[in-house]
């Protein structure tokens, strides 16, 4: 077991999937600031009922905490939390246009999705949040359709280990962040590591899909999409941007073309 300041980090050779082990530990009553890497995952998780594609040497951590008072006021703020530090910690201080935080928390590197955050919640005996942090570190999978990144195209930086460790500084931060003031400081610090502004955005809304441009996030974390002058607000749904070909593609899908 590493001790970071404020984390319990257990890293193993193997697991089925981290987010499940640390699922397991917050029923048997783990406390706040538990943290689990593996370096392969048998059954890795991805959001939206995805099954996470591993390339080997990629980043499997996930993260067990119990949300204070405050966190528990804004529950939808965590994956705003996490996408601000998972993008510190692939970022490692050089900050660049090139990496940027997708609505609402994927990593994309020149466009290509790079890492992703999966938010579990609930309660047992009490409160837990589980996040699962994962990214393409030194190679990115092959999937037919897709246009992905992994961070070696950015940083000689991606022993899991270390890039796992700097997760799990830069979430104690934010965290902090937050609970001193509040999502309106999260919301704009977010903002200023997104895409810009007025970028094309197709969202595929579980069957269907809107084209328009981003026009930031409202109070709540909702996307704000620009369709020819009239502002819609989305709650849900997965964002594409950048390749319009794989726009194209991935569009046609949400459509049932």
């Amino acid at each position: 077991m590493i001790r970071l300041s404020d984390w319990r980090l257990i890293c193993f050779d193997e697991l089925p999937s981290t987010s499940d082990f640390c699922l397991q530990k917050a029923e048997e009553g783990e406390s706040d600031g538990f943290a689990a890497l593996a370096f392969h995952q048998t059954n890795p998780r991805g959001s939206r009922g995805r099954v996470w594609s591993d390339p080997g040497d990629s980043l499997a951590l996930s993260v067990l905490m119990r949300p204070s008072a405050v966190e528990q006021r804004q529950p939808g703020a965590w994956a705003f939390i996490a996408a601000l530090a998972f993008h510190d910690a692939l970022a490692n201080g050089h900050e660049s246009s090139r990496l940027r935080i997708k609505w609402p928390n994927d990593i994309v590197l020149d466009g290509r999705k790079m890492a992703g955050i999966l938010v579990e919640a609930g309660a047992s005996t009490r409160p837990w949040v589980v996040i699962g942090f994962g990214g393409n570190l030194t190679a990115s999978p092959i999937i037919p359709g897709r246009k992905l990144a992994c961070l070696a195209e950015w940083s000689a930086f991606c022993e899991p280990r270390s890039v796992g460790k700097r997760v799990l500084t830069s979430l104690s931060r934010w965290r902090g962040v937050f609970e001193a003031e509040d999502f309106p400081a999260i919301r704009s610090s977010w903002l200023a590591r997104s895409l810009p502004v007025g970028t094309p955005l197709v969202v595929n809304g579980g069957g269907h899909y809107s084209e328009g441009r981003f026009a930031g996030i409202g109070e709540a974390g909702e996307l704000l999409l620009d369709c020819n002058g009239k502002v819609e607000q989305v709650i849900t749904g997965e964002v594409l941007y950048g390749d319009p070909e794989v726009n194209a593609l991935e569009a046609g899908r949400a459509a049932g073309h």
